[in-house]
């Protein structure tokens, strides 16, 4: 089974991918997970991400196209994956298809998340981090009353991309990059999307239940 995992930013992506990669025993890779492992590992193409990043600068999509290419020619990559991060937009998606297509193979399905902007928003904008222990509490689903961090004691703070303003535009970056993305899926025919609002466990049993008809 290969699979690309698209959704807005507070979709749950990470946390599906791991759970759906998990019950169809294939790899899940990320593009946050794939940089990390070529910086951590000092590759070249990691020696050459880690001069854009050290300069804060977007690392290109050739470099990006490059190590996911690597990625998926590994061994536990052979006869599926799940793809997190990746294709951000349609001619992204285009090289995949070409890169996938000069090893016969094809993606079986994306996935799309789906989520309105509200739930995202309240999502993401609820979260704090405590200023100590790094743990991340939520105002509204962990019912918190103060500014504690109920395990070491540290103050709460909002991280500057968590506050409405920063998630209401990361949410419009999105829909200029990705809704053509869904669009170019959707006319290929290999496009499901999944409501994605609930708990956890429910929303995975929703995603198996969309991949169970395009599983070979």
């Amino acid at each position: 089974m290969r699979l690309v995992l698209v959704g807005p930013p507070g979709a749950g992506k990470g946390t599906q991918a791991q759970y759906i990669a998990s019950n169809l025993s294939i790899p899940k890779i990320s593009t946050g997970d794939i940089f990390r492992a070529n910086v951590s590992g000092g590759t070249d193409l990691g020696k050459l991400a880690k001069t854009y990043m050290d300069r804060g600068d977007l690392v290109p999509d050739e470099v990006t196209i490059a190590m996911v290419r690597d990625r998926l020619s590994e061994s536990d990559a052979q006869d599926g994956f799940l793809l997190d991060g990746f294709p951000r937009n349609v001619a992204q998606a285009e090289i995949l298809r070409d890169m996938l297509k000069d090893w016969g193979q094809a993606l079986d399905l994306v996935l799309e998340l789906v989520v309105d902007d509200d739930e995202v928003v309240r999502r993401l904008a609820g979260r704090r981090t405590c200023s100590q222990c790094g743990r991340i509490w939520h105002v509204e689903f962990d019912d918190k009353k103060d500014d504690e961090c109920d395990a070491c004691g540290g103050a709460l703070f909002q991280r500057d991309d968590d506050k409405e303003e920063t998630v209401r535009h990361r949410l419009e970056v999105y829909q200029e990059q990705t809704a053509p993305l869904v669009s170019y899926y959707a006319d290929e025919g290999i496009l499901v999307g999944v409501d994605a609002t609930g708990p956890v466990e429910e929303v995975t049993q929703r995603a198996m239940e969309a991949i169970r008809p395009f599983m070979g």
